[in-house]
């Protein structure tokens, strides 16, 4: 059959058109073939592009967008991930960095060697391919909700370390056989990586932290997002490595800049995942030519070859590890699943490869070698696809009997008082932070007006609505209330109960003098009529710039019926902002807190201070910065962590803690354990 040698689409308006058919109807169609998306925009892009039926051509617009879906994937990948536990299983994600690449390396060169017959640095350059993976099946485990699980941050922290040695090996070779290759030199490669790490580590938090606190606009938070993200590519680029590392590097430093379950962080998956990255899958499919490839049997029997070999070095590595760890079995094929996938490295790689010249004018890598190359990628992105998804299944059906044995448990139901304008977006964003993750929680904002004036309720109707649209952005439905009550208390009390409310969110009244009612009558009042957890909050900075939380604990605060439940959510509040806890009691107090925090599903990173000098708050208050939160638990009357220092909180807090942001926590009076 007779293919076009030139593309039937030219128009840039019909071009659009096809690509997002591609993008809209290839997942609806594969989904009931039980086939990844993945994959399937891969061979769509195969069947539109020139080895195809040619109807489009891979002109520029898939070259800058595919480099943005690349860098777009390799920033989501550090950015969604959970450097928590991160650091949790560093060792773990070193050694699986170390052994997944050390292992296909060397596997690799033996075969390429001496079973392809490729040439020394040919075999060396293609081992690297094997060596380093793209996280291209990380979309899927962010669907299906375990971009934090303990197996993902092992895979994603390992794949650090991989891809970094293989950009050195691609970056040395490469540096070895270039026209000017005699002045290359490996220590002058380090040392502007180095140099440019640094930099990044250094300086970009600083000034996304001033950016964020600064301009709140969703775009324009978006864009800046985008610049660095390319402004780390660039940099590394410089330096003379593969700018994906510096995409990579990029979602690492603003990982605990921008919340997981924010508005920002919702608008960079849907970009990326809605367009740029499958733009990225269909140009490597373009790539692929099908035609060469089953043209001659050798081509298919190296791509064989290479695939068996590539894979069998990256499942190896993650079965050793993950048995050193304890993984379960599907843990371990999560592992697997995640570094299987080859398409930045190994095509950076090909390409590389190709374009050098050896004196005998013939090419490093020649175009059996980058046909094989390509039908790597295909290949392990179909492996790498049908385990990630089947591994990520698994993982949820484990996770249903959790679900089945928490159906007892008492009901997650936060309710948060809205009345002051100014305070909306920061009470909002502080609720969304405190809400779990769990399918059953309910979030409700009630608004209380106090008359029957149109256009105050008008008002407090507009900050309702408000708060519902940050909610529904990050994907989350939040009931809302604007009531009629003669007393506020009364109708935040009532809407607490018609919700079974498990804790009401409310913010420090507007009083300028610091006497007995520093929390003011209304406050006061909702502390004794309200049996609901009760927490007061005073943001100074935007809630995404924390970076540590300072918890003071009562003596015998253990023993208060809501202990459990403040841990618990406490514990939410720190893994959603990604921000370390400081805790300070006694001892008896900090071991039950480590008991119930190390036995939840959410383990936040903790730091353990004695602390008994109440009377005074001043050495407490030194320790805090502008980006750290201070959390005050308090008791009520009766409990047995009240005691009379705690009467005298409100002056130390106005005292010592008015220019930063803090929280009272008054734990809940009948909680259910």
């Amino acid at each position: 059959m007779l293919l076009p040698t030139e593309p039937l689409i030219t128009n840039p308006t019909w071009i659009v058109l096809v690509v997002l058919g591609l993008i809209l109807f290839t997942p609806m169609v594969l989904e009931r073939l039980k086939i990844p998306s993945i994959v399937g925009l891969i061979v769509a892009g195969m069947l539109v592009g020139p080895h195809g039926v040619y109807l489009l051509s891979r002109d520029a617009s898939f070259e800058i967008f595919g480099k943005v879906g690349l860098y777009y994937i390799m920033f989501l990948a550090s950015l969604g991930m959970n450097l928590t536990d991160v650091q949790r299983y560093r060792w773990g994600a070193l050694a699986f960095g170390s052994i997944s690449f050390a292992l296909p390396m060397a596997l690799g060169f033996l075969a390429n060697r001496w079973g392809l017959g490729l040439s020394l640095p040919a075999a060396v350059l293609v081992a690297a391919m094997y060596s380093g993976h793209t996280l291209l099946t990380y979309p899927l485990v962010m669907r299906w909700g375990l971009a934090r699980h303990r197996s993902v941050g092992m895979a994603v922290g390992g794949t650090i370390l991989t891809n970094v040695l293989t950009l050195v090996v691609l970056a040395v070779v490469g540096g070895m056989f270039k026209p000017d290759g005699g002045d290359f030199n490996v220590w002058h490669l380090l040392g502007r990586v180095a140099l440019v790490t640094a930099g990044l580590f250094l300086l970009m938090p600083s000034l996304a932290r001033w950016f964020f606190r600064r301009f709140d606009e969703g775009v324009v938070q978006y864009v800046f997002v985008l610049v660095l993200v390319f402004l780390g590519a660039g940099l590394m680029e410089w330096a003379g490595m593969e700018g994906l590392l510096g995409a990579f590097l990029v979602g690492i430093v603003l990982n605990r800049e921008i919340p997981a379950v924010g508005p920002l962080m919702q608008r960079i998956e849907f970009v990326g995942n809605a367009l740029f990255i499958p733009y990225f899958l269909i140009g490597v499919g373009m790539i692929i030519n099908l035609h060469a490839i089953l043209s001659g049997w050798h081509i298919a029997a190296m791509a064989l070859a290479m695939i068996i070999v590539g894979t069998a070095g990256k499942l190896l590595a993650a079965q050793l590890v993950g048995r050193a760890l304890q993984f379960s079995a599907t843990e371990r094929n999560m592992v697997g699943g995640l570094s299987t996938a080859r398409a930045a490295s190994a095509l950076a790689i090909a390409m590389v490869g190709y374009e050098i010249i050896l004196p005998d004018g013939k090419h490093l890598l020649n175009e059996d070698v980058v046909g094989a190359a390509m039908m790597l990628i295909l290949g392990s992105c179909i492996i790498a696809s049908a385990l990630t998804e089947r591994a990520a299944r698994q993982l949820m059906l484990s996770g249903a009997t959790l679900a089945t044995s928490a159906e007892n448990e008492e009901k997650d139901s936060l309710v948060v008082a809205l009345a002051n304008p100014r305070m909306v977006i920061p009470m909002t964003n502080m609720a969304l932070m405190l809400r779990s993750a769990s399918a059953t929680s309910q979030l409700t904002a009630v608004s209380v007006v106090l008359s029957d004036d149109a256009e105050e309720r008008a008002v407090a109707q507009q900050g309702l609505d408000y708060a519902a649209k940050m909610a529904a952005t990050v994907g989350v439905r939040m009931q809302t209330h604007c009531r009629r009550s003669v007393n506020a208390v009364t109708g935040i009390v009532h809407t607490a109960g018609e919700h079974e409310a498990s804790d009401i969110l409310i913010g420090l009244h507007q009083k300028k003098s610091i006497s007995a009612t520093f929390f003011g009558k209304f406050a006061t009042d909702l502390f004794e009529a309200a049996s609901q957890q009760i927490m007061v909050y005073r943001p100074l900075v935007p809630i995404h710039s924390l970076r540590r939380m300072h918890i003071v604990v009562p003596r015998s605060g253990e023993y208060d019926p809501g202990f459990r439940h403040w841990a618990t959510r406490l514990a939410t509040l720190s893994v959603q902002l990604s921000c370390r806890i400081s805790v300070y009691g006694a001892p008896e107090t900090m071991e039950a807190l480590r008991k119930i925090w190390e036995s939840s599903k959410q383990k936040p990173e903790v730091e353990y201070h004695d602390f008994t000098s109440w009377d005074d708050l001043l050495p407490l208050a030194s320790r805090l910065r502008s980006d750290h939160l201070a959390v005050f638990i308090s008791a009520r009357r009766g409990m047995p962590s009240h005691h009379r220092y705690l009467d005298q909180l409100p002056m130390q807090i106005e005292r010592y803690f008015s220019m930063r942001s803090w929280m009272i926590v008054l734990p809940k009076m009948d909680a259910r354990q």
